[in-house]
């Protein structure tokens, strides 16, 4: 996607240092400021990377929201990748967005790691095919990306601070990879630096990183913008490489980036090598005069229908872990089968569609299991129980309430109203409502009415900080200071919600609430933000009522299917996993339904790995990820077998965390040594001897395969190493779709110490029930290189490689000899 380089060059010599400087700043928390002068409009971020939130952080402004990137990258096709894509440019176009922050492609080196569901796969093959297709998708739309972030942050534990200490082989084999083939193959227009250090040097100030290898290397001509509040220095981060500091307006680029040029301590012609690469973004995004888009709207990718989009991505990704007997796909109850299917699980009624923290969007609707198996099975085919809850937390009210916000001066005068969708408000910057400022903001109040749809004793409670007064049906539940433990702010807006008050309320009685928030100053922070919430937890029965309950339906129902899930304070942004077990008394749930009913199908919904010592016992597993808002359409898609679940594992799943070959995610001192090198995921796996519960690549159809053939035919291509040519044949009785897995594994006498084999390329077919197709997979070279850090270049190795093709890392069908002259 060409641009005139005149035009931007023009416009960067009309501007003098002060309007440099100012265009390489955060003017809010969003957006870049608009510089009339030379016909250039403000330049507008948001969050992805499953939807478009826009500058709002709010219910009021919904979105779609897609699956979870684990869940696409379970799906192993770059084309869907790239038609989500297509749709979140649609999105982006559609609120006013010019870049996306956005995809994520860290690695996932352990299954602790707090982000891993906004993460692509353990491999970076994998994870550069599907990024790539991301952002090729992002742009066609017209829409830039920032492919994030830049680089080993693959754990939320000091993140801020955190010094990675990784060697230059596992950062060029493994962390590095990923960029690097997105970046060759996609032109991505932006990059984002990571909080963490590498090797001493923060990424917003990593020149080798940044200037040697990402500009100089590899060619990237794109922006790279910081991490929110990552940016610390502001001449170590010019003199690193980075472009622009967010958010703002108080950053260390801007006024405070002129007086360092001014007092000769930055380089000026390092200023205007960052403000010609934010006048390139304009220039490809519409948004300078003189240069037209980078896509032309008549070029744009036809329109997307985001639910059908959503609900595909959800049964393609489905991974079916287990399926004794074939008890998936389930038979269809006739009108008269009352209670034929027994769903349970808190989950099933509430879903958790996806991961918490920059990821979260707000969709206009969210299809839960229960909705979506009630609206496929007969009436009364199906009986509901909650068997489970995840957590005792409290939320954020929702179903029930009906609230809006009122916002006042330090007089009480009104300055203005907005509608809320949710009990949380969360307003940064200028995302104010309309006729509200900041200087005249004094108080919040979320007010309305809550319709209890169960009778017993409501719980109610507040998360943010500062000065609450918590009222419900003309009682006060708090009045005073919340203030967060030891002084995380953070902590306090988006951590454990605060419990004020139980009452005693009747279903369908309606109640007023109000919960009145004096505004804190906030000056001292690096962004303005109003963030609080009206929480609330409704009435909870024994839990051993509870599961009682479920097994009597259980033992009842000719198939119980159970629900079970992560929380948001088990998986989110900002801190890592303590273990992988399920939260609450879900285990026990499926211990127990399982013994009542031998047909018990298991719908694991997390974004990643969780400990499943029920497996064995239960007779089948599906796996769903984070499904986005079709969630429960796309289950029932695939439980009924309107559809194939399609996903095969992107990465590795423990049996117990204790045998997963790579955990450390805590620093010491500050500092966390990547020991393991080169063997993460099923690298590791395969190294250590352990087993895990399911292996990289697995995933079971609704139909049967086998590998007949493979043919290898080496090239003389200076990036191919050859090409295999796999035939399959389907032996079901049903048409169905099979991701063909490539893997080379190393010579028997190989002298060099890396991964027993490595994922080399993949393709997917789909045949008919008794056809057959042929694929063929292209081996990129780099799959027999290795870094060398003398020669400070790859080197291929010499030797007797072994091609394998199959189903996963470990039901490998088909080999082949490739070699590798010396």
């Amino acid at each position: 996607m060409t641009i005139d380089e005149t035009v931007v060059e023009n416009a960067l010599a009309r501007l003098d240092l002060d309007a440099r400087t100012r265009l390489l700043a955060g003017n809010d928390m969003w957006s870049l400021p608009a510089e009339p002068r030379i016909g250039l409009r403000a330049l507008v971020m948001s969050d992805g990377p499953v939807g478009v939130r826009g500058v709002r952080w709010s219910a009021d402004d919904p979105s779609v929201a897609l699956p979870s990137p684990t869940a696409l990258a379970a799906a192993w096709d770059p084309r869907l990748a790239r038609r989500a894509g297509h749709l979140l440019a649609q999105e982006a176009r559609r609120k006013g967005v010019d870049v996306l922050l956005a995809p994520t492609v860290n690695l996932h080196r352990s299954p602790l790691g707090g982000r891993h569901f906004e993460c692509y796969s353990e491999d970076p093959l994998l994870t550069g095919a599907i990024g790539t297709g991301y952002v090729t998708g992002v742009q066609e739309g017209g829409v830039g990306t920032t492919v994030k972030h830049f680089v080993a942050n693959d754990a939320e534990t000091e993140r801020f601070t955190v010094d990675n200490l990784v060697s230059e082989r596992a950062l060029r084999e493994l962390y590095l990879a990923p960029f690097e083939a997105i970046v060759r193959d996609a032109r991505p227009w932006g990059v984002m630096a990571a909080y963490n250090a590498v090797n001493g040097p923060t990424m917003t100030e990593h020149r080798q990183l940044l200037r040697d290898v990402l500009r100089g290397a590899w060619g990237f001509d794109g922006f790279v913008v910081s991490d929110w509040m990552a940016a610390r220095s502001t001449t170590g981060a010019l003199a690193g490489g980075l472009d622009v500091a967010m958010p703002g307006p108080r950053t260390v680029y801007g006024a405070a980036l002129a007086a360092a040029v001014r007092a000769g301590e930055a380089d000026a012609d390092e200023v205007a090598e960052a403000v010609r690469a934010v006048l390139r973004l304009a220039a490809r995004v519409g948004a300078l005069d003189g240069t037209g888009p980078a896509v032309a709207p008549e070029a744009l990718p036809p329109t997307v229908d985001g639910a059908a989009l959503a609900r595909e991505i959800g049964h393609r990704s489905a991974v079916l872990l287990r399926n004794e007997n074939g008890v998936l796909p389930l038979d269809r109850p006739g009108s008269g089968e009352a209670g034929a299917v027994a769903l349970l699980g808190a989950a099933a009624r509430d879903a958790r569609v996806l991961g918490g923290g920059s990821a979260q969007v707000f969709p206009a609707h969210v299809v839960s299991p229960l909705d979506g198996l009630r609206a496929a099975l007969p009436d009364g085919a199906l009986r509901y129980a909650v068997g489970a809850h995840p957590s005792d937390e409290l939320a954020a009210a929702e179903a029930g309430f009906t609230l809006g916000a009122v916002c006042r001066d330090r007089d009480g005068h009104v300055l203005g109203r907005t509608p809320l969708p949710s009990g949380a408000v969360q307003w940064h910057g200028t995302d104010l409502p309309d006729g509200v400022t900041r200087e005249q903001l004094h108080t919040v109040e979320i007010t309305g009415t809550f319709t209890p749809r169960e009778s017993g004793q409501h719980s109610f409670g507040t998360r943010g900080v500062g000065a609450f007064r918590l009222t419900v049906a003309g009682r006060t539940l708090f009045d005073g200071d919340q203030r967060p433990d030891g002084g995380d702010v953070f902590e306090a807006v988006f951590g454990t919600p605060v419990e004020h008050g139980r009452l005693e309320l009747t279903a369908g009685e309606p109640v007023e609430v109000s919960l009145v928030h004096t505004v804190p100053d906030t000056s001292a922070l690096p962004v303005d933000a109003t963030v609080l919430a009206l929480v609330h937890r409704e009435p909870r029965r024994p839990a051993e009522e509870l599961l009682a309950e479920a097994e009597a339906a259980a033992r009842a129902a000719r198939t119980a299917v159970v629900v079970v899930s992560t929380t948001e304070r088990v998986e989110s942004e900002g801190f890592d996993r303590a273990d992988l077990r399920l939260p609450g008394r879900q285990d026990e749930l499926v211990h127990r339904v399982a013994a009542a009913n031998p047909r018990t199908v298991v719908v694991v919904n997390s974004g990643s790995p969780v400990e499943m010592p029920w497996a064995d016992e239960v007779a089948a597993v599906l796996l769903t990820w984070f499904p986005g808002q079709e969630a429960g359409a796309a289950l029932a898609d695939v439980l009924l077998g309107d559809e194939e679940p399609g996903g095969r594992l992107p990465t590795t799943w423990p049996a117990r965390l204790a045998d997963a070959p790579v955990t450390r995610v805590t620093p010491a001192d500050g500092r966390l040594p990547y020991e393991e090198g080169v063997f993460i995921g099923y690298r590791a796996w395969q190294r250590s001897g352990a087993t895990p519960a399911y292996c990289f690549g697995h995933g079971l159809g609704y139909t049967d395969w086998e590998y007949e053939t493979l043919d290898w035919q080496p090239s003389d291509a200076e990036a191919e190493l050859g090409t295999a040519t796999v035939r399959v044949r389907n032996r079901g009785a049903r048409a169905g779709r099979e991701v063909v897995q490539l893997y080379l594994a190393a010579p028997a006498d190989d002298t060099v110490e890396r991964p027993r084999r490595v994922l080399a390329g993949f393709a997917e077919v789909r045949v008919p029930a008794g056809g057959s197709a042929e694929v063929a997979v292209a081996v990129p070279r780099r799959a027999v290189c290795v870094w060398d850090t003398a020669r400070q270049d790859w080197r291929a190795v010499p030797g007797a490689y072994t091609v394998e093709a199959g189903r996963s890392v470990d039901d490998l069908r088909l080999r082949a000899e490739a070699v590798v002259a010396g």
